[in-house]
């Protein structure tokens, strides 16, 4: 499962918000929706968030193995 926690930590060390992600830099509601509930997004979004915020991938997403897993 890919877990968006890290985001949050980011978020609140930044000067961003969710507000200005909205209406600054035109982040969708839909899309911290889904940060909110780990739900899938494409890598276009994950770079803008990683520009947005001047971070690395692993400052918004992680990997964490999870029981519901599809297998290979």
């Amino acid at each position: 499962m890919i877990d968006y926690s890290p985001f949050w930590e980011t978020l609140n060390k930044s000067d961003e918000t969710t507000y200005s992600l909205i209406n600054k830099h035109h982040i969708s509601s839909a899309i911290i929706d889904k940060l909110r509930k780990n739900k899938p997004m494409n890598t276009t979004t994950l770079n803008d968030l990683c520009h947005i915020l001047d971070c690395r991938l692993e400052d918004i997403a992680q990997y964490v193995p999870s029981d519901t897993d599809q297998p290979l």
